[in-house]
């Protein structure tokens, strides 16, 4: 099977604050349905308020990192049979989050 990657930026996500409750169980809803489903691998939201760090080759540590490879906001990480399994699931994660999902494809490494 295939390992998905299904996320957002976190500026796609606008609400009230009357939304978000509602967001919140209904994407939480989602998470518990591919858990039980057996196809759920990890997910969460990237934490903006720690800066991301450069680790080089020679260990040496910096706050300079890739241009344009700002990541923020929310993933989903789940393994399924098919692409359209993964385009159902990312369409169920949109309604949940009231916005559009990216759905990338994992390359297949047999050592991992």
């Amino acid at each position: 099977m295939t390992k998905y990657l299904i996320s957002f930026p976190s500026e796609a996500m606008v609400l009230t604050d009357e939304e978000f409750p509602m967001v919140f169980a209904e994407s939480h809803a989602v998470i518990e349905e591919a858990k039980a489903a057996g196809v759920y691998v990890f997910g969460g939201g990237i934490a903006e308020e720690v800066a991301p760090l450069l680790v080089s080759a020679d260990g040496s540590v910096s706050a300079e990192i890739y241009p344009r490879s700002e990541l923020k906001g929310g993933f989903t990480v789940l393994e399924l049979p098919t692409r359209e399994d993964a385009v159902e699931w990312a369409r169920k994660i949109a309604v949940a989050c009231r916005c559009p999902q990216e759905l990338r494809e994992f390359g297949y490494d047999p050592a991992s």
